[in-house]
């Protein structure tokens, strides 16, 4: 197959859009069932109005020539990945103090080239757990309107954390009185910035509940927000319809989210065998990015991670996989999500192959990363699988990815709400 569409220009994008009641028949693939991992050979789906309309034989789908057709023969079909966890406005090589000569418009413009680089690797739809200025939501409003290509994007906003926690900024002296827009202290403290979230435009909250392996001065095992602010949190969001992601490394940390009630836990770290039960027995998300501690140890300290960093990386990265592990092997929920932002953007499909070196099968992995998440995000009825009726987000490589998943770290074919954004099958 000749390459078609490599990159869409933005022009091209907005008339894809306009121009949705055409119909789009992806011919002759096979296409794979995340649910089950069998595999429907020479199989077509047919696209109408962003969706899904028709899978299966072409003969079923009352053809009227008319369609525009695009080959598939040999390419292993599946639905669009998402991650869970990424930061599009940050970028891999300002870590540390770098960090604080970055302005949030260049920041909101990284995101903007970073949103598709993403979209490039296959990510449809990713969980954006922090951003400075609300920078996410403007991106995904732009995205969401055409403006720019992307993923759809479930913004966090502000992430919510204690003075002088992780996700508060300890880089500068007392004097400047620096101090992240989401740090707040004390159970209505911490309500006000839910709503304060939620008013600017927020889909999900975080807030870090432990210390954490970036930021300068915390401890990873130590507990951040008591229980009282955490149950504060969760409950303001439920309130308000939002689910909760907490960034949490430390075991007491971990178990004091799951009982107040999060609906996933980032990094779990060093999470024990008893709250991974406890997480089981609340349905509770675990989203660990066993990636990340690769790029940390090999290229962090020339992208200007700082050395207590490093040695904390040093201490948490083998401990994670383990925890890892033992999560996969309890039967524990578990979500896809990488931290991309802390290491390149458009790497995202590298977790894959991590993920299954410790403890899933190839089929888990792209579960994690379909079905799962699309659970985690309360859009199981929209994205996830390749099923009549759900968002025609769609990818395609050329090996089939439960004998190698390593496939999936280098997407051919990409299509997101039924337009086509890149096509190098065959090439």
């Amino acid at each position: 197959m000749t390459l078609r569409l490599a990159a869409l220009s933005l022009a091209a994008l907005s008339a894809a859009s306009t121009a949705m009641a055409e119909r789009t028949v992806l011919s002759g693939g096979n296409v794979i069932d995340v649910r089950t991992g069998d595999i429907m050979t020479d199989a077509s789906i047919l696209v109408e109005d962003g969706r899904i309309v028709g899978v299966g034989s072409e003969d079923s789908f009352g053809l009227d020539g008319a369609e525009t057709v695009i080959d598939m023969q040999g390419a292993y079909v599946l639905p669009g990945l998402s991650d869970s966890h990424v930061h599009l406005t940050s970028r891999h090589d300002d870590h540390g103090y770098r960090g604080l000569a970055v302005s949030l418009p260049r920041a909101t413009i990284s995101g903007v080239a970073n949103a598709q680089k993403t979209l490039r690797a296959g990510f449809t739809t990713v969980r954006n757990v922090g951003a400075g200025g609300y920078s996410d939501v403007a991106l995904r409003d732009a995205i969401m309107d055409g403006e720019i290509p992307g993923p759809r994007v479930i913004p966090a906003g502000v992430a919510l954390g204690i003075t002088g926690g992780h996700c508060d900024t300890n880089l500068l002296p007392f004097e400047y009185k620096d101090r992240a827009e989401g740090v707040a202290d004390g159970p209505w403290g911490v309500r006000q910035k839910v709503r304060q979230n939620v008013k600017y435009g927020a889909e999900v909250i975080k807030y870090c509940g432990t210390g954490g392996v970036l930021s300068k001065g915390t401890k990873i095992g130590a507990q951040q927000f008591t229980a009282e602010e955490m149950e504060a949190i969760v409950d303001e969001a439920h309130l308000l319809g939002l689910k909760v992601a907490v960034h949490a490394h430390g075991t007491k940390g971990i178990r004091t989210a799951i009982e107040a009630g999060v609906d996933s836990v980032e990094h779990s770290s060093l999470i024990d065998d008893e709250s991974i039960e406890l997480a089981k027995e609340k349905g509770t998300f675990l989203s660990m990015d066993v990636y990340v501690s690769d790029f940390i140890l090999a290229e962090g300290e020339e992208a200007g991670i700082l050395p207590e960093s490093l040695e904390k990386e040093r201490q948490v990265g083998r401990a994670q996989r383990e925890s890892f592990q033992r999560a996969v092997k309890a039967g524990a929920k578990m979500a896809f999500g990488t931290d991309a932002g802390v290491y390149a953007h458009g790497l995202n499909g590298r977790q894959f192959a991590y993920m299954v070196e410790w403890g899933m099968s190839p089929l888990q992995a792209i579960q994690a990363s379909t079905i799962n998440n699309a659970e985690l995000f309360g859009m199981s009825d929209s994205i996830g699988a390749i099923e009549v009726g759900k968002e025609a987000d769609i990818i395609a490589v050329d090996g089939n990815p439960l004998d190698n998943v390593k496939e999936l770290e280098d997407v051919d074919f990409v299509m997101v709400d039924g337009s086509v954004f890149a096509d190098e099958l065959g090439e």
